[in-house]
């Protein structure tokens, strides 16, 4: 990934007083042309690197630079560690530890005690997300398309993106990049990924804006759900909509209302509840959670 190898390069520079290419390459496992391209690309960074040939020489950053820690204190580094951990979490190789070990070997003095925060960024499909997400901050720090299969409740297509940011966002990874089939920006989530493959093929990058990842935008709601709930399961919906999502019914049940955005959804997640919820409005909804149920029934009748 050239990005990490890009900050993997300064941090040793920053570290180390001098170093050479052949060290490098060996290090990042790269070519000596790939590490002096690296150094360039540094360079024109505004990072004074300054390279001396022969016996002696080396690679080293300008006397005079270097970062200034005393700006940043031991909660500071505290958090930076614990989202270099996230990232770890998911990561398929072991830079983001390496970096770790790195800024605890040069900020000893800024970290003390234990470490107050855990972040497990991770999941049941680990194994299969961590080369997917490698494949693509690949293809984005190399501006190269990358190609996929994509299961979506519409169907199943072939896609060609251009790659802009990888979200972590409702417990779920997403990838938002422009989508040469729908000639728009999408979001596209990794667990309906398959075959995510980079290309050789360059794109000159368009205005990507930040994606707006606001529930509102993503999530635009439509359906207004009514909805009544047995007592026991109000764990449940504060977990999942916050404690001002229902008000007590008189006779104890939970009555709970909320905007929802797609149909198949909210009946998958109603019939989770199994007979500890009943849907009042839209009639539309209860009346296909009715025939479900039933359709449900009749399977488990056959012999």
């Amino acid at each position: 990934m050239k990005i990490d190898r890009l900050i993997g390069i300064l941090s040793v520079l920053l570290q180390e007083e001098k170093t050479t290419a052949p060290e490098l390459a060996e290090r990042f496992e790269v070519s000596r042309r790939t590490i002096n391209r690296d150094i360039e690309h540094l360079c024109k960074a505004g990072i004074p690197i300054q390279t001396v040939q022969g016996t002696g020489g080396g690679i080293s950053i300008m006397n005079g630079y270097r970062m200034d820690r005393t700006i940043l204190t031991s909660k500071d580094m505290q958090m930076i560690l614990a989202g270099l951990r996230s990232l770890d979490s998911v990561s398929g190789s072991s830079y983001y530890g390496q970096l770790m070990e790195k800024i605890r070997a040069g900020s000893s003095e800024f970290i003390n005690g234990r470490d107050s925060i855990l972040i497990d960024l991770s999941s049941w499909y680990r194994e299969s997300l961590a080369p997917k997400i490698e494949a693509i901050q690949d293809a984005i720090g190399d501006r190269h398309l990358i190609r996929f299969r994509y299961y979506a409740p519409s169907g199943e297509s072939d896609r060609t993106v251009e790659p802009y940011y990888l979200v972590f966002r409702w417990s779920s990874w997403y990838l938002w990049g422009w989508c040469l089939t729908r000639k728009d920006f999408r979001l596209f989530k990794l667990n309906r990924m398959d075959k995510v493959t980079g290309t050789d093929r360059t794109f000159e990058c368009r205005e990507a804006a930040v994606p707006d990842l606001s529930n509102e935008k993503i999530f635009p709601g439509g359906i207004k759900v009514k909805a009544l709930f047995e007592a026991d399961q109000k764990w449940r919906l504060v977990e999942e909509f916050g404690p001002s999502c229902f008000t007590e019914a008189d006779d104890g049940r939970l009555l709970f209302t909320a905007d929802y955005t797609d149909m198949e959804n909210l009946i998958t997640w109603i019939l989770t509840f199994g007979d500890k919820a009943e849907v009042l409005e839209p009639k539309e909804v209860r009346d296909k959670v009715r025939t479900t149920v039933e359709a449900m029934i009749k399977n488990y009748r056959r012999k």
